[in-house]
């Protein structure tokens, strides 16, 4: 049997798209707690918790050749204890077995969010740029920490090929995160007064690029961006809806207690992404991925709307 590619986190939403893109030149092994439906019939997928012991077994084995790490959770309603024991201790744990057994090849999916919207960020912030993400939103402290931690791997194992993958904004018809949650309102808040540059990415090219992340030689810190940026208020006028101003001195307390009372889908800490700058230079995975987003900046915006086809498998397969 031939060794394969072990996707933690493989039934998430990106997770199955990725899965379908590599399976075709890949043995491809899939380990989430969640089940996977529709999944190709040649796919191996485990339902196994990434903190359990039962995990080390995939690994002993011997016969994963690289890992893809994506099994990340960022649901702000859940307990922060939670929060970091799945993300941190998980991560922890699976890439620790990835050097026990001699993984050659790891690939961690992390996000420009780490980077955080700040009121004096640079227009377009590289790799090298510090990781602040945590400072006004600290619910997201625990996947600052993955990133740092992923870091601290890359260096201790120079031999391993290990690539740390920051995509901007995902988007894409089964995306469910806050950003497409926020572009399906049809009359979204926005700040008065504000009205920051927006980078979004489609849930496919993230696909593409973490399979060319398993190019022999790549390694290192890539932000992945889509097709261009645009103000807010032109991704917004593109999907015809019709915002609603609202003063940011009563926007955060206001959205908070509607997100106490689930009548929000995020908290106002979010709202920073509709406020400050949080661009990204994404010439490095260019240049040493050889990366370039197959869907346009409008069928990208458009896709939250689910109006276009899919193209990233297509033009993989060929």
């Amino acid at each position: 049997m031939r060794d394969g590619v072990l996707i933690t986190g493989i039934s998430g939403n990106l997770g199955r798209t990725l899965a379908k893109v590599l399976h075709r030149t890949e043995r491809v092994i899939g380990l989430d707690r969640r089940p996977f439906p529709g999944k190709p019939k040649d796919l191996e997928v485990h339902l196994i918790d990434i903190r359990k012991r039962k995990v080390e077994d995939l690994f002993r084995k011997g016969d994963i050749k690289a890992l893809i790490h994506m099994a990340i959770v960022h649901d702000p309603r859940l307990a922060q204890a939670e929060h970091h024991s799945f993300n941190v201790l998980g991560t922890k744990a699976v890439l620790e077995y990835a050097s026990r057994y001699g993984v050659e090849k790891v690939v961690v999916l992390s996000s420009t969010n780490v980077y955080g919207p700040q009121p004096d960020n640079d227009n377009f912030l590289t790799e090298e740029s510090p990781l602040l993400g945590s400072q006004r939103f600290p619910e997201i402290r625990d996947l600052v920490e993955v990133d740092m931690y992923a870091q601290q791997y890359m260096w201790k194992h120079p031999k391993v090929e290990t690539a740390i993958v920051r995509p901007v904004h995902i988007v894409g018809p089964n995306v469910k995160n806050a950003p497409s949650t926020y572009l399906r309102l049809k009359y979204p808040w926005t700040l008065a007064g504000f009205d920051p540059m927006v980078q979004l990415i489609h849930e496919e090219d993230v696909a593409l690029a973490l399979s060319l992340a398993l190019k022999p030689g790549v390694r290192g810190l890539f932000n992945l961006v889509g097709p261009g940026e645009l103000p807010l208020s032109s991704v917004l006028r593109e999907l015809g809806r019709q915002p609603i101003p609202v003063p940011h001195m009563i926007a955060r307390p206001l959205l908070n207690k509607l997100f106490d009372y689930r009548l929000a889908g995020f908290p106002g800490a979010e709202l920073d992404h509709l406020q400050f700058l949080c661009t990204v230079d994404g010439g490095r995975a260019e240049r040493e991925l050889g990366f370039r987003p197959v869907y346009t900046l409008r069928e990208t915006i458009r896709s939250v709307l689910g109006e276009v086809a899919p193209r990233v498998q297509r033009t993989t397969a060929a």
